[in-house]
């Protein structure tokens, strides 16, 4: 199971990892292992509650495809062990964001002693602004 909070798990079974060769420059070993390691995460079939998938198919993220597919590729370090702890951890943490329910915005309007602070505000700064003038104009 992948933990993303007290609340939220997923099975392992609902990710898929493969490990590929990594990119740019490296040693003699580098055409030999395949550290890099590509993780594909389909929300749409997933067991995360409802309101959790639509908000992850809301964001507008590179990682997630058209077909709801969340795919994720770490390559950062030299052991494929590690990342795949980063690439889990990376999904972990994308749907962490996507668990937080956000405040709905209440509109305010500013109150009468805000607008007339405001105005008086403009009027001094107009007054400096005009006391900038030449003198004897």
């Amino acid at each position: 199971m992948l933990t993303i909070n007290a609340q939220l798990a997923i099975p392992l079974e609902e990710i898929e990892l493969s490990a590929m060769r990594s990119q740019g420059a490296g040693g003699q070993h580098v055409n030999k292992t395949e550290s890099a390691v590509q993780l594909r995460f389909d929300v749409r079939a997933c067991s995360l509650p409802e309101a959790v998938k639509e908000r992850l198919l809301a964001r507008r993220d590179r990682r997630l495809t058209e077909d709801g597919v969340v795919v994720i590729k770490a390559q950062q370090f030299r052991s494929q062990d590690r990342n795949r702890d980063a690439a889990l951890q990376r999904l972990r943490e994308l749907i962490a964001a996507a668990a937080v329910v956000p405040r709905v915005r209440r509109a305010t309007r500013p109150s009468r002693a805000a607008k007339q602070r405001r105005v008086d505000e403009k009027t001094r700064r107009g007054q400096v602004k005009a006391l900038r003038g030449r003198i004897g104009d």
